[in-house]
């Protein structure tokens, strides 16, 4: 028991730590909490409900059904939706025909899906007041973000990842941010820490299938290059973060 709470601990204090290097949370914040029902999402929302008083922070949950996986996606946002009740959260869904969506923009399922979550993301803040939207990205996410541009073929800026906090939206002087809490964590330690509190979460099994690059990525490449180098994903973070500083340097 001890160990579990030690881990927690161990786990909040990262969260923590990047939130202030890098500003993602100030007190008064009003913040949309992208949540999907899978366990990174279910993380993030527990770590806010959490410590949404002690920060003053107001919270509002956001749930796309893409409309991908049939009865599968309604009880995903079912048990979002349930999950705001227990939680005392507002929340607020919406089903995307996100199929229709890619065939009429002529583009894979991935980018319609990801074009129509940002879009009612951007549209709920609106609604809501709120100048932050967190979506649960971790580490390994960024990593097999890198190797999926390297493949695909990037620039320099490609490599470095998924941002931790970019502007989303702006007019004048209002501005809309993401934010990613969880980018100082991995997903061995969200799934230990739903473990340790028993925390229950919805499988998309689509995360399994290796038609999707990314998984091919993550489930196949990922481990091949680790048999051969097991310090790669702490290479790939260090180099992303150099040539972080590097472009910064030459801008300035």
């Amino acid at each position: 028991m001890a160990g579990n709470k030690s881990l927690t601990l161990k786990i909040l204090d990262k969260i923590n730590s990047n939130s202030k290097k890098y500003s993602l949370l100030k007190k008064g914040d009003n913040i949309l909490l992208a949540i999907s029902g899978g366990p990174d999402s279910i993380m993030m929302l527990d770590f806010f409900a959490k410590h949404s008083k002690k920060r003053n922070i107001n919270l509002c949950i956001c749930h796309i059904n893409h409309m991908l996986r049939g009865k599968n996606a309604d009880m995903d946002e079912t048990f979002v939706k349930k999950l705001g009740l227990q939680y005392d959260i507002e929340t607020i869904s919406k089903k995307i025909d996100v199929p229709l969506l890619a065939k009429k923009k002529k583009t894979s399922l991935e980018h319609a899906a990801r074009l129509a979550r940002y879009d009612f993301l951007i549209q709920t803040a609106k609604k809501k007041n709120c100048s932050i939207i967190a979506t649960a990205h971790h580490s390994d996410d960024n990593i097999e973000t890198v190797l999926l541009n390297l493949i695909r073929g990037t620039n320099p800026k490609g490599l470095l990842g998924i941002p931790i906090k970019r502007i989303l939206w702006k007019k004048a002087s209002k501005k809309i941010y993401a934010i990613r809490p969880l980018m100082a964590i991995t997903r061995g330690e969200i799934l230990a820490y739903i473990k340790n509190h028993k925390l229950s979460s919805r499988k998309d099994k689509t995360n399994e299938d290796e038609k999707y690059t990314r998984n091919w990525i993550r489930k196949t490449l990922l481990p091949l290059i680790e048999k051969k180098q097991p310090q790669f994903r702490r290479h790939i973070i260090e180099m992303s973060v150099k040539l972080n500083k590097e472009l910064k340097t030459n801008r300035g």
